[in-house]
């Protein structure tokens, strides 16, 4: 590869030897004048050096701001960083993960300016030389060897020449715009002092620009078979049936529609009145005002009414009537179960059937409330009697039913059918006999809702709703203790006890009592399904109704047809109280606020209210509250928080009862005293009667 020599810088060299030989004395001089010169300013000066030369004066261009010293002397700093400006900040791929464009957030921040790709070599590089000798180039010799040979030469006066020359030589090198080379003299371009870039930094980023695109592969799956004519046969026998399926559907759908339209008209024919319905709620709230003005005389009563006459009767009570809720079609039957709802304080369900096992048959769910009581608010016909009912306190929609024919249901107010949502069968484990009282629990450990109930069978089960049905666990079963009974064949087997009624721990959960119809009282635990805790001999016929108290953790109360009402003490065998109405006692219940407050009803319409903390001997409240003497009481019930009760009879008739001060007094507060209120002063004041009942006993056995 040929390489160009420096031509004119050799002549001129030569010029300049030529020209020292001649003027050697004289120039050499001058040579040392000037590189004095040139050390002192660090300037070499050619053509136009006098503009250096002479005083320098600013020239102002005219569209110049004029700035201030303030001004002139402010800062203003620039920060350089190494970001692309013309990087582009929207760049997005897309995300197979999450199945959508995503932006990033790295992006590349280096500038390429220039790029050149060549085949150009440098002529002094090893490739340049090999490629020349291949090409049986000749090496030229560079300019610097040329001026080396003529420095070599020995003359003694030329090299003052010589170094004159090179002196004029770089004079006319470093300045293109000398006298010698240009004799114009062009005019200096004024810069910009406050806004001044160099041209060179001034070339245009071309921007980057990427496209990409990514794409899921196709699926592929290899599929290898072998077709029979067998195979092909029977492909096109299952088209065949698919077809013919489509077909019927189809048809069924047709016939469906006729069918729909066909009943519309005969509904539109038949029930011309259905726009009632859609003011349902409407003439509801309507019915509600109407039988509050029709008896507003009683809803006064049951807010402000206080019997006067309590004031001369320090240790007696009255009960003043308020409404009686009845059902046309509910008269044959008996009230068998009551309970109020504990969110809605003024609603309450009724159980109707019959305890005459001659004359079972229908019976019916009825819900009642104080703002209306010439309709029920609620009705659910059943095909057998309801023997039992419990309202769930969290969900009071959910509401479990016991049958005598020993099924157990849910229903739910919020449907609308008749029907319940959950309901045993003999495959589900239903009771073979009645199923006399049903009790909600707490949620288990899957927060499924489940319930317990007893029956004559002797079985004490849990029922869990479990998505659309009913599972089943048994959790006791009661026997008879003593003699055992023989079957066929030399079998033994234990004699079943009968399960009337059942009531839970308040506080102790796994703690629960069952009355039987030998007049047994069992204390039971979830967790010992074979053993039974303690056994009470509590009475002579069935047990009605059994019921811890609300306050007391050791008392419960107990009641039968036998006439009598016990009290108990759960760690003490005998009974601490023992009350004899005269008559077969249906039911009991302890009151809502007092430990020491309960009530009883007879089959002799009457209602008796005790209060062991003003006599612990007789009732203070001893009422009759129904109009014919064969009328049976058959439930009592005190709402949670307003001071009434209501009472069912055997006529399905239930009447609610205000009770009057007396019955639920609280202690009077002394001048200058606060009397403590709470549960504890309940429990105290029932333990203050335990205490002393025990003190005899306590003194006998020392």
């Amino acid at each position: 590869m040929p390489v160009p020599q420096k031509a004119g810088t050799v002549r001129s060299k030569q010029g300049s030897n030529a020209h020292s030989q001649s003027k050697a004395p004289a120039v050499k001089n001058s040579k040392i004048y000037s590189k004095k010169k040139d050390d002192e300013d660090w300037t070499e000066l050619g053509d136009g050096g006098d503009e250096w030369t002479q005083g320098k004066t600013l020239l102002k261009p005219p569209d110049q701001l004029d700035l201030s010293e303030a001004e002139l002397k402010e800062e203003f700093t620039r920060i350089l960083t190494a970001n692309n400006p013309h990087a582009p900040q929207n760049i997005v791929r897309y995300s197979f993960k999450e199945r959508s464009y995503k932006p990033i957030s790295s992006v590349d921040q280096l500038a390429v300016h220039f790029v050149l790709e060549g085949n150009l070599l440098h002529k002094d590089s090893d490739e340049a030389r090999r490629q020349r000798a291949k090409q049986g180039l000749q090496e030229e010799k560079p300019a610097e060897a040329s001026v080396a040979e003529t420095e070599d030469k020995p003359d003694g006066p030329a090299d003052v020449a010589e170094d004159a020359g090179d002196a004029e030589e770089g004079a006319g090198d470093e300045r293109p715009d000398s006298v010698d080379v240009k004799p114009g003299i062009k005019e200096r371009k004024l810069t910009n002092q406050f806004n001044f870039s160099e041209r060179a930094s001034q070339t245009l980023n071309n921007p980057l620009r990427e496209r990409g695109c990514q794409t899921e592969p196709p699926p592929r799956a290899t599929f290898s078979a072998t077709a029979n004519q067998w195979e092909i046969y029977d492909a096109y026998v299952e088209e065949l049936q698919k077809q013919e399926k489509n077909k019927e559907k189809q048809k069924a759908l047709l016939s469906k529609k006729e069918e729909d339209k066909g009943k519309k008209k005969t509904t539109m024919v038949e029930n011309p009145s259905d726009d009632i319905t859609k003011v349902a709620k409407v003439s509801k709230i309507v019915e509600r005002m109407v039988t509050q003005n029709t008896y507003d005389d009683i809803a006064q009563d049951f807010k402000y009414f206080e019997d006067a006459s309590d004031e001369f009767q320090e240790q007696e009570g009255t009960l003043l009537p308020l409404w009686r809720f009845q059902y046309d079609k509910a008269k044959r039957l008996s009230v068998t179960a009551l309970c109020w709802n504990q969110k809605y304080k003024d609603l309450f369900g009724v159980g109707l059937g019959s305890y005459d096992f001659t004359k079972q048959g229908r019976g019916m769910l009825l819900f009642y409330s104080l703002k209306n009581s010439t309709y029920p608010e609620f009705i659910f016909p059943t095909l057998s009697g309801v023997m039992c009912l419990d309202i769930h306190k969290q969900l009071s929609y959910l509401m479990a039913v016991g049958f005598y024919d020993g099924c157990v249901a849910v229903y739910n107010l919020k449907d609308d059918g008749p029907q319940p949502v959950y309901k045993s069968t003999a495959k589900t484990g239903k009771h073979t006999d009645p199923v006399w009282q049903v009790k909600w629990q707490e949620d288990d450990i899957d927060n499924n809702h489940n319930f317990f109930s007893v029956s004559s069978d002797g079985r004490v089960v849990s029922w869990t709703l479990v998505k659309n049905e009913l599972v089943f666990t048994d959790i006791i079963k009661l026997s008879i203790e003593g003699p055992i009974n023989e079957g066929q064949e030399g079998m033994q087997l234990p004699a079943m006890a009968c399960g009337t009624s059942f009531d839970f721990h308040k506080q102790t959960d796994y703690l629960f009592l069952v009355g039987t119809e030998e007049g047994k009282i069992h204390k039971c635990s979830k967790f010992y399904s074979s053993q039974l805790l303690e056994t009470y001999v509590a009475h002579n016929m069935a047990v009605d109704a059994v019921k811890w108290n609300h306050f007391h953790p050791k008392v419960f109360i107990s009641c039968s047809s036998d006439w009598t009402v016990k009290i108990w003490d759960h760690t003490i065998k005998s009974p601490m109280f023992t009350f004899d109405l005269n008559a077969a006692v249906g039911d009991v219940a302890w009151s809502p606020y007092s430990s020491t407050v309960f009530a009883a009803v007879t089959t002799d319409g009457k209602v008796h209210v005790y209060d062991l903390s003003v006599n612990k001997y007789e009732a203070i409240c001893q009422q009759a509250v129904v109009a014919k003497k064969k009328t049976r009481l058959t439930h009592i019930e005190f709402n949670p928080v307003y001071p009434i009760i209501i009472v069912g009879d055997d006529r399905g008739y239930v009447t609610s009862l205000k009770l009057s001060p007396n019955l639920r007094k609280k202690p009077k507060e002394k001048k200058g005293q606060e009397l403590p209120k709470g549960p504890e002063v309940e429990v105290a004041k029932m333990e203050k009667l335990l205490c002393l009942l025990r003190e005899p006993e306590s003194t006998s056995n020392d």
